[in-house]
């Protein structure tokens, strides 16, 4: 109790007595912004009301730890609409917003944040943002609030990632949101939030933190740090820092897919057009050319200063491969040009035939593995419309008139005189407004491990080491957009007694719409071609449990997929089925 007390203590004095400042981790944190436009009596942000997301996530696994917190040097009160401490990561994983009233927190750290977002009169500084969120005493402190162990944060398993918050007014309520929020808050209603408070969220917000590295799986920020950015590439790229340590040195990994796809599976290829407006008085369209096959997708619209996500559905080869998607866009808008696909196979990996006399004196249970799991995904089509407004168009002409008379004594008199007559018309001067469509697609999947039927030891879920188990996945998708969306189509089992590494089986699927079941094929040790994974006989007494990953359920938005696990119980082994009896005299 005595130890608990002295860190707790210290972890006070260090947020609450100056000390001096040393640097601790490496920043990859970059920013830009500008000029703000003019608010409304209803909605409107005060330059300085600002803060920060932080979060704590596993560097290898990208998974978030311990708690999220919000600093801010502000106390903008409780009674604000915000959506939680969810890190950005978790809304690209598929967490969806979840508006709340009420019951919001935030810590005010004593050593004060510096300015996060630029306004007009009122730059930021990205340096002075690098240095403090790099200032041993500010990583000491974040420790504290997300309750990780400072040597622990520090040692290179865990990467903190930096989100700016803004705290303003629309449409005469208070908000919280980093820049994601305020993008998929966008999104659900229909660009309102954009058409109001422009400058804010879609530009000083956003653009107030970003990578200069690619890290996380988000890229580097490589476009404008002056002018307002779309919705897709604020949710994709931007509202995101990151500081590193690197006790522990990663070999680099270099990356130049777009996509990894899996050999001989239905995909969907996406790259976002923006430009100029995209309406049906000037249409965009986007052909992709795929080994030597055009697909053109027309009508692509979008409003000024925003984008369309526009996809195209194919089918992968049957061999690993490399294929590059030649992308152009005929009109106004412009995309990637180029993206690069990876095509690869899982099969090949089969576990080798178990024996009866196999050893692992040295067996230690591993950790079960997590990839990367995302199980919903959301996504939309900006829909135009005829906002009508009819307009009188004046066109005045000189009507003329002639008088004839004859005056008292006789003599004729003609006289030539005009008024003006509007011989107008009306014209619509209308516009075109953009409704937003939003469509999702979740992904719903179980795992089932038993005992192989057939063998003569199980009881229930239990068997003994070396006999086989059997494995039964089945998934469901669930949208609202069912030609954007494929099932899930492939899943790949990885095993304890191999520590879920080197061998892994590649399960059959069965795909009927978007239901989809996968079970173990047919393993060619088995006497009778049974569907069987066989346990090794030395595998320990307790819990066997086989990892899954589900995966290749393809959005426009991105690739579904999920962790799954399943257990049966060891008691016993084969051996103990055997009976040696003497021979016959």
């Amino acid at each position: 109790m005595k130890r608990i007390f002295t860190i707790f203590l210290s972890v006070l004095l260090l947020l609450s007595v100056a000390v001096p400042a040393f640097a601790t981790g490496d920043p990859n944190i970059d920013g830009g912004g500008g000029g703000m436009g003019e608010g409304s009596s209803s909605s409107y942000w005060n330059p300085g009301m600002d803060g920060v997301r932080v979060s704590v996530v596993n560097a290898e696994t990208h998974a978030v730890v311990g708690s999220v917190i919000d600093l801010t040097n502000q106390n903008p009160g409780t009674s604000l609409v915000h959506f939680g401490k969810v890190c950005k990561l978790s809304y690209n994983g598929g967490r969806a917003l979840s508006p709340k009233v009420g019951g919001y927190s935030c810590i005010r750290p004593s050593q004060s944040l510096p300015r996060i977002i630029s306004s007009g009169s009122f730059p930021a500084s990205i340096s002075a943002i690098r240095s403090y969120f790099t200032d041993e005493q500010t990583i000491r402190g974040i420790s504290g609030y997300v309750g990780i162990d400072f040597e622990k944060l520090v040692g290179g398993k865990y990467k903190i990632v930096i989100e700016p918050i803004a705290y303003f007014f629309f449409n005469g309520l208070q908000y919280a949101m980093t820049a994601t929020e305020a993008a998929l808050y966008d999104q659900q209603v229909n660009g309102g939030l954009r058409a109001k408070m422009l400058s804010l969220t879609h530009k000083n917000l956003p653009l107030a933190i970003f990578l200069e590295k690619a890290d996380l799986g988000y890229p580097a920020w490589s476009g404008s740090t002056t002018q307002k950015v779309s919705n897709s590439d604020i949710i994709s790229a931007l509202g995101i820092g990151v500081v590193r340590f690197n006790d522990i040195t990663e070999s680099p990994v270099v990356n130049s897919f777009d996509y990894e796809y899996r050999v001989d599976t239905d995909v969907i290829t996406s790259v976002a057009v923006s430009g100029g407006q995209s309406d049906p008085d000037n249409p965009v369209s986007v052909q992709f050319n795929i080994q030597g096959t055009t697909y053109t997708v027309s009508n692509v619209y979008y409003p000024d200063g925003d984008s369309q996500l526009v996809w195209v559905r194919w089918h992968t080869p049957t061999e690993p491969c490399v294929i590059t998607i030649d992308v152009s866009v005929v009109g106004g808008g412009s995309a990637k040009s180029t993206v690069v696909c990876n095509i690869t196979d899982l099969a090949g990996k089969d576990p080798p035939n178990p024996i009866a006399t196999d050893r692992n004196d040295a067996y230690a249970a591993s950790p079960v593995p997590t990839n990367m799991e995302a199980t919903s995904a959301s996504w939309g089509i900006w829909s135009p419309r005829w906002h009508e407004n009819w307009e009188w168009v004046p066109n005045w002409e000189k009507c003329w008139h002639t008088d004839h008379w004859t005056d008292a004594d006789g003599k004729s008199h003609t006289d030539h005189w005009y008024h003006w007559v509007d011989r107008g018309w009306w014209e619509d001067h209308g516009w075109w407004e953009f409704d937003w469509n939003g469509y999702t697609a979740t992904l719903n999947a179980q795992m089932d491990v038993t005992p192989d039927d057939k063998s003569p030891a199980a009881t229930g879920n239990t068997t003994k080491s070396g006999y086989g188990v059997q494995e039964n996945v089945t998934a469901h998708v669930c949208t609202n957009q069912s030609a954007a969306v494929t099932a899930a189509q492939n899943a790949v089992t990885y095993f304890p007694e191999f520590g879920y590494k080197t061998y892994w089986r590649l399960l059959e699927p069965t795909i009927i719409g978007k239901e989809s079941s996968f079970v173990f094929r047919q393993n060619r040790y088995s006497t009778y071609n049974r569907r069987t994974h066989f346990t090794p006989i030395w595998f320990p007494d307790g819990a066997y449990t086989p990892y899954t990953w589900l995966l290749d359920c393809w959005t426009p938005a991105g690739m579904l997929s999920m962790n799954l696990t399943g257990s049966v119980t060891i008691r016993g082994n084969l051996w103990e089925e055997w009976h040696i009896a003497p021979a016959n005299p």
